[in-house]
Parts: structure tokens; C-alpha cells; sequence
């Protein structure tokens, strides 16, 4: 640790919030464990770094975030047997060892449960980081208010319907889990506690609660639906703000209703007809009947109820709707087209859809791991326990239910999402890592903190060569993984 905590990081190239990448100088005060602007530091303190730290021309990167991490390193984190200590032991291991992968920040997720455990799984996923581990913002549910038709793994029997819309969502995950958002905010240790519901907007009370629960901060994501491009519209103009793993567990992309998929170019002209109101409603109609016919289950109840009403300082009227003459001229939109995260690992969506969805939405985009407690470098493939009787097979990134050719996740890790990502798409490295950084942490509204090196962020670092392979990672100011190969004087 240098005398005074300024440490100085040189030679070395800096992902900007654009995409870019700029040789420049970073400083950080590794005793507060935060990013400094050095001009300013300079002129106050009129002090220079103790510790000068030569990167050889690599990549000095905030340390990725992964928003959607089911388990690792033997830990599920749906699976929850009574047992505190165990839990939260496993938890700890998880932010500990996960700094391998370039993780310095995670969201983590749990799969539909039987309804009385969630209060339990939720209390526990709070807010938690170590001196040396990455930071856990605190849980994605992911279910049970999803689709039959689309539940992928998802136990059938714990799906539910939201019959007292809101209400359901807090009987279900308890009421003290959906507080108001500046009652969360910021966790006991000082992290930003953020929450995901992945649900299907069309199944029954679903979308009556989503402006709500958008108001309180959580983000409300749009996953294992069927929903129409009508019902898709009308959740984001409700609150609705991300797209759970792009292309799985939802429809194909049709010209004449393009779903979810379709709200990565969504229209100013439809922008448009969605603000001014009924073309639109909020509620869900009864859609996907074939698909459901004769199936009996709470989970396909359609509701018929008024629409939801307009979220308070949203606008959503392109700011041009009208035909203009300007060539090259395209229509601004306020209406905000949702972020989506995809699964890079090449299983489960083509290199080719990757890069149609970057094409169409690059600033929306995030990249995830989705991964299971199977992810461990030193795994061997094969089959292996899962939950409630089930085996899953490992095929190197590959995971998929036992005696089925149904997907189950990934163990794919983030940094190598972000060099596949570079590779699918053609995009520049500096893109490519906006997306695992910049992206999820705009999506959660932490980017004053996390996912930047603005000054005043959390010194939360990786170090990548120039092919994108992880050489170090940096917790608070404080190296917590990898190899000596930078020259300190």
C-alpha cells in the first residue's frame, strides 16, 4: 500500500462510457477504495501517487457485472435447506471465488420456488461484500409469474398467476422485500441494493403491478412470455425496463408481431399510438390460446381489467411523429425502449442473432452469464445433482436438463462473454465491455457507482490484455486475484 493511498495506474488504455478506449492515467485512493479525479486531487491534497503501477499498454476496466447469476462453484442460491450459517457461507464463497472471472458486482437470481420460500431466500439476499470479494446488489426473482409455455426449467406446479396484482407479488415474496425504494437503496455495508422481477407481463394481475413496483425501484424485466408486441409495448410504457436472456423463452421474431423481441426497434410510429392510449391497454387479452389450449393452470388466467395508469414524468410520444423531409433524419424517441440481456456463449443464440440484436439496440444491451452452480473452471463434464431429483449435463458451456435437449442455464464466465461478444458482433473490445460494465449498472440505476471510472466510483477494477483475457482483478483500490505482472514504483 503506497504512504499516502494514491496510487497511480499508467500506460495502460481506459474503456470510456461511449464504447471507447483511451490511453490515459487512472488514479485511485486505495484506502477509501474509490476512483479520484486527478486534477482535482492534485491541486486540493498537493500530493502525487506513492505507488505508480505500469500496466504495459493493457486494458484497465471497471470490474464486470453480471445481473443474472443462478449459483457457482457448487453454491445454488435457490436451494435453501434451513440452514442460516451454510446459506450465507455459501454466499460468501461464491463473492470470493467469482473475482477469477473479472466479477466484481452480481446480481443474484433465483429460479421459481415453492411460494414459502421466497420470503425466506430474499431476506437472506441482501446487500453483502468482503474486503476482498465481489459485491452482491442484492436478488433477481426470476418466477414464479411466468409462462407455462415458456418456463424452460421451471418447476410447473410453482408457477403462479397474480390474481391481486400487486398484493399477489408481496404475498408471494414478502411485503418487507418490496419496500420502497429509499428504504433499500443502500445496504447495511454501504452497497446498493438492487432487485429484478423477471415475470410475464400477460399472465393474470401481472401487469397492474408493474408500474408500482417500477416506482419502488425494482426492475421490472420482461422473460418466459408469450406476450404479443401489443401487451410487450404496453409493460415498457408501464415501467417494464429490461428483457430477460434476448431470444430464449419467448416467441420467435415474426414480421407481423415481432413480440418482445420486437421492442429492440420499436416504431416512433408505435411509440406514438401507445401513448395516446387505447390502441394499447395495459392489461393482458387473451392471447396464445392454441398454445394453451387445454392446459388447466392458474398460470394461464388472462385478466380483462382497466388500464394501468400512466407512470408520473414518463413521456412517451416520439418527439417527432409527424412525416418530415430530412434526409437521414430519424425520429427521436422518448419513449424508452427497454435494455435486454443476452447468454454469449454460442449455445444459446446464434452469433448471427447476437449481432442483429446489437445492430438494432447497441445501448441496450447487457451481457450475462445466467449460470449455474456448475460453473467452475475445474468441473469435469458430464452429469451432475441439480434440485428436487433432477441431473443436468455439463458439455463444456453446455447445460442441459438430464434425458431432455431443454437448456438449463450456463457456466459460461462474463469475461469470456465479452470476447465472444467482440467476436460475434465486430464490435471493438471497448463495446464489448460497455456492455458488462456501463450497461447492466445504467439498467440499475448504480452508474454513479459501479460499472464506471468516473471519480467518486468504486475503485472496483479488472486488468485485460489486449485480446480481452483477465490478467488481475481489484476489489475497493485492493488487488483480490491474479498474477504480479505490472511493474510498481
Amino acid at each position: 500500500m503506497s504512504t499516502n493511498g494514491l496510487v497511480c495506474f499508467t500506460n495502460c488504455l481506459l474503456p470510456q462510457e461511449d464504447g471507447g478506449l483511451v490511453e490515459k492515467d487512472l488514479w485511485i485512493d486505495e484506502s477509501r477504495g474509490v476512483i479520484l479525479d486527478a486534477q482535482v486531487t492534485f491541486f486540493e491534497r498537493n500530493e502525487r501517487p506513492d505507488r505508480i503501477i505500469d500496466l504495459g499498454g493493457n486494458i484497465l476496466s471497471p470490474g464486470l457485472i453480471d445481473i443474472q447469476l443462478n449459483g457457482a462453484y457448487g453454491f445454488d442460491f435457490s436451494v435453501y435447506d434451513g440452514d442460516y450459517e451454510a446459506y450465507k457461507q455459501g454466499m460468501k464463497m461464491i463473492a470470493e471465488k467469482i473475482v477469477e472471472t473479472g466479477v466484481t458486482s452480481l446480481v443474484p437470481t433465483i429460479i421459481t420456488q415453492e411460494k414459502s420460500l421466497y420470503p425466506k431466500l430474499l431476506e437472506l439476499l441482501q446487500p453483502f461484500s468482503t474486503p476482498t470479494s465481489a459485491s452482491l446488489l442484492g436478488w433477481h426473482a426470476e418466477g414464479p409469474f411466468l409462462n407455462m409455455a415458456k418456463r424452460g426449467a421451471h418447476a410447473p406446479p410453482f408457477l403462479l398467476s397474480a390474481p391481486e396484482g400487486l398484493k399477489s407479488f408481496e404475498n408471494t415474496y414478502g411485503a418487507q422485500n418490496l419496500v420502497d425504494s429509499e428504504d433499500w437503496l443502500i445496504g447495511a455495508d454501504g452497497e446498493c441494493g438492487v432487485r429484478i422481477i423477471t415475470a410475464a407481463p400477460e399472465i393474470k394481475g401481472v401487469m397492474s403491478a408493474v408500474q408500482e413496483l417500477s416506482k419502488r425501484g425494482v426492475v421490472f424485466s420482461i422473460g418466459h412470455s408469450v406476450a404479443s408486441s401489443e401487451i410487450a409495448t404496453a409493460a415498457v410504457v408501464s415501467g417494464a425496463r429490461l428483457i430477460t436472456h434476448l431470444f430464449n423463452a419467448m416467441p420467435q421474431l415474426h414480421h407481423r408481431d415481432p413480440s418482445i423481441i420486437g421492442l429492440l426497434g420499436a416504431s416512433p410510429h408505435i411509440s406514438a399510438r401507445a401513448a395516446a392510449t387505447e390502441e394499447f391497454p395495459t392489461s393482458a387479452s387473451p392471447l396464445a390460446t392454441s398454445v394453451m389450449s387445454g392446459v388447466i393452470s392458474e398460470a394461464f388466467e388472462y385478466q380483462s381489467s382497466p388500464a394501468t395508469p400512466v407512470k408520473p414524468g414518463i413521456s412517451r410520444v416520439g418527439s417527432r411523429s409527424e412525416l418530415h423531409l430530412e434526409k437521414g433524419q430519424v425520429a427521436d424517441m422518448t419513449f424508452d425502449r427497454p435494455f435486454y440481456d443476452m447468454i454469449v456463449d454460442g449455445i444459446h443464440s446464434h452469433p448471427n442473432s447476437v449481432r442483429l440484436a446489437y445492430s438494432a439496440y447497441p445501448d441496450g444491451c447487457i451481457l450475462i452469464t445466467d449460470a449455474m452452480k456448475m460453473l467452475d473452471p475445474n468441473l469435469r463434464d458430464g452429469a451432475h445433482e441439480w434440485r428436487d431429483g433432477q441431473r443436468i449435463v455439463k458439455e463444456g458451456d453446455k447445460l442441459y436438463l438430464e434425458g431432455t435437449n431443454t437448456l438449463a442455464g450456463s457456466v459460461v464466465t462474463l469475461d469470456k462473454c465479452v470476447r465472444n461478444f467482440s467476436r460475434f458482433t465486430g464490435c471493438s473490445l471497448g463495446e464489448a465491455i460497455k456492455c458488462a460494465t456501463f450497461n447492466p449498472a445504467k439498467c440499475l440505476g448504480i452508474e454513479d457507482r459501479k460499472g464506471t471510472l468516473r471519480p467518486g466510483a468504486d475503485a472496483d477494477l479488472i486488468v485485460l490484455d489486449r485480446q480481452g483475457n483477465l490478467v488481475s482483478t481489484w476489489v475497493k483500490g485492493r488487488q483480490v486475484w491474479g498474477t504480479d505482472t505490472t511493474c510498481a514504483t
